[in-house]
């Protein structure tokens, strides 16, 4: 919800399903749900009750306090948002108003009124607004106006259901309000976590769980799509997905901090997903494990401030990325020891390898999607020879059946190139792909994934580097765009978090923990008011940029404060040795 009490996105019933409320791309029109003081203005303060994902939002006015406390329940088959406006203070007169527009903003909704609100449908979608305010129908719109003064609770329902599907069940918003905090705090209460910045680490487990899909295990990257990485610019992707790119840096920090279950939970939905045909894995999936994740560009919408295109689906889904063998290899590798797999997930794991040392030399399209020319990505090679790494390590010490000198001759092959290749001597570091001249933060991830130590002398060049020719105002950027950029688009984008945290991340294994320290704090007050971070952010404006909550950041933000945690060996240790 917004600082002024409005909802402006909200998909329904799963995170990739069409916007009910779209105004975060368009505007009111596209529906959203405001629920406000009449006089208008922004909140005084934002807040989640602690260890939980319910939202309080006070206003403070002329007449007096209100608040507005905002959740979901868990899900079940039909999802409810619930509000309920609590008097503090005085008397406030509050406003209702929900403007329901299906399909993204499109489409216009019938309203009928049923008892004790009103019924929104437009084809397979239906709406039910339960309240004890007095609301009346005006065009396709619903509102309401009342007043709040201490003491005084008011409650609006709001159930998605498919529309050829029976009324829901009046749902007790009290009662829903009470589940929903024991469900959360009792969830969080589970974490081992005992390092630094603990309340943004809870926050940020907290986040990673709500991005998950339930009945799936899959998380998305973001609930999103097409929030802008250049404001005005066209960098607008959809990010309901899930990225096998992002498998392993999850699973640690689901480890990590003793969510076991959730770790094991996304394990699974990533073998279903890459269950198949190996030259068919995809880099991504639907929250199901989808693979046709069409990219449209929806017109009727103006964009996020102006920045055009929208788009729905990913055609990055349709790229060859060499590295997603290294990572489902790693995420296997990780899990196999607590959570063992059956022999269909190691068949499945050696026709991956088959696959792979057939295309390992072949160039693609890397890391960052480029929709430039497909080159020879210094990641995508190491992440090739991680691949070959675990495979080896599944045999010796984990006694599978495999061809082992072949993958310890493949995994020797891949590491002698990339050190050869990859590396410009002229420049004395890693670049970004084999005969490049430009620098890529991806490479930070060789010393994180075990390719070759931080304190090796050609990472320690690297990183100082990078840390020099890519860093705006004390954070990273991917790589620099524009002029001859490689990933085929124009215009600049913002600082990219996760690629600063595994900065942090290899600072400290090289021992400049002060250093680490201090980028590790930075990154953390750039958290929202809530304590949630976007994808990338601009140092020069001080805004955040691209889809949001970002489930990379706040896995690399999780990752980073366990490698910083005194005495306890966090992922940028244990992973290169396990």
């Amino acid at each position: 919800m917004g600082r002024d009490g409005s909802i402006d996105w909200l998909c329904l019933p799963r995170f990739d399903s069409g916007a009910c409320f779209a105004a975060l791309l368009g505007d009111e029109g596209n529906g959203r749900w405001l629920l406000a003081p009449a006089a208008g203005g922004l909140s005084s303060s934002r807040q989640y009750r602690e260890n939980t994902l319910i939202l309080e939002t006070t206003f403070r006015t002329a007449e007096g306090e209100a608040r507005v406390i905002d959740f979901m329940p868990p899900r079940g088959r039909r999802p409810d948002v619930i509000r309920i406006v609590e008097g503090v203070s005085g008397t406030v007169e509050m406003v209702c108003r929900l403007a329901a527009r299906f399909d993204y903003g499109s489409s216009e909704p019938w309203v009928r009124p049923v008892d004790g609100g009103f019924d929104m449908v437009a084809g397979p979608d239906q709406l039910q607004l339960r309240s004890p305010v007095e609301l009346t129908r005006e065009g396709p719109n619903v509102n309401g106006r009342f007043s709040v003064s201490p003491g005084d609770r008011v409650a609006f329902v709001l159930t998605w259901h498919p529309s050829f599907d029976g009324q829901p069940d009046p749902v007790d918003a009290e009662a829903a309000l009470a589940e929903t905090e024991s469900f959360w705090q009792e969830w969080a209460g589970r974490s081992t976590f005992s390092g630094p910045r603990p309340e943004l680490v809870a926050r940020s487990l907290l986040t990673l769980k709500a991005l998950t899909y339930l009945p799936s295990g899959g998380i998305v990257a973001a609930p999103t799509t097409s929030l802008p990485e250049s404001i005005g610019g066209v960098r607008n992707w959809d990010y309901r997905f899930g990225w096998l790119r992002d498998a392993t840096f999850t699973l640690y920090a689901f480890y990590t901090a003793g969510y076991f279950e959730e770790a094991v939970a996304w394990r699974d939905w990533l073998l279903r997903a890459v269950a198949g045909r190996p030259d068919q894995v995809q880099i991504m999936y639907g929250v199901l494990g989808e693979r046709r994740l069409t990219e449209l560009e929806l017109p009727w919408l103006a964009g996020y401030e102006g920045s055009k295109p929208v788009r729905i689906g990913n055609a990055a889904s349709d790229q060859f990325q060499l590295d997603i063998y290294g990572e489902v290899m790693d995420a296997l590798h990780l899990t196999r020891s607590g959570a063992p797999l059956d022999d269909d997930a190691w068949n499945l794991q050696k026709a991956l390898m088959d696959e792979l040392e057939g295309r390992w030399q072949e160039p693609d399209e890397g890391i960052w999607e480029v929709r430039g020319p497909r080159q020879h990505f210094t990641h995508s090679k190491v992440l090739a020879w991680v691949a070959a790494d675990r495979a080896v390590k599944a045999v010796t010490r984990f006694g599978q059946v495999g061809p082992l000198r072949r993958w310890e001759a493949l995994r020797d092959q891949i590491h002698a190139e990339v050190c050869d290749r990859a590396f410009n001597s002229d420049r004395g570091a890693f670049v970004q792909a084999y005969g490049s001249e430009h620098l890529d933060a991806s490479v930070l991830l060789m010393p994180l994934v075990g390719f070759l130590p931080a304190t090796d002398p050609r990472m320690v060049s690297t990183v100082d580097q990078i840390g020099t020719e890519l860093n705006e105002n004390g954070l990273l950027r991917r790589y620099l765009t524009g002029g001859e950029s490689v990933d085929g688009l124009p215009g600049h984008e913002g600082a990219f978090l996760a690629c600063s945290f595994w900065w942090a991340d290899c600072l400290a294994l090289m021992g400049r923990t002060d250093q680490s320290s201090e980028i590790f704090d930075r990154l953390c007050g750039l958290t929202n008011d809530v304590g949630l971070l976007s994808e990338e952010y601009d140092p020069v404006a001080g805004r955040m940029l691209g889809n949001f909550p970002q489930a990379l950041s706040h896995v690399s933000l999780v990752n980073t404060a366990q490698n910083l945690c005194p005495g306890v060996l966090g992922p940028a240790q244990t992973r290169p040795e396990n």
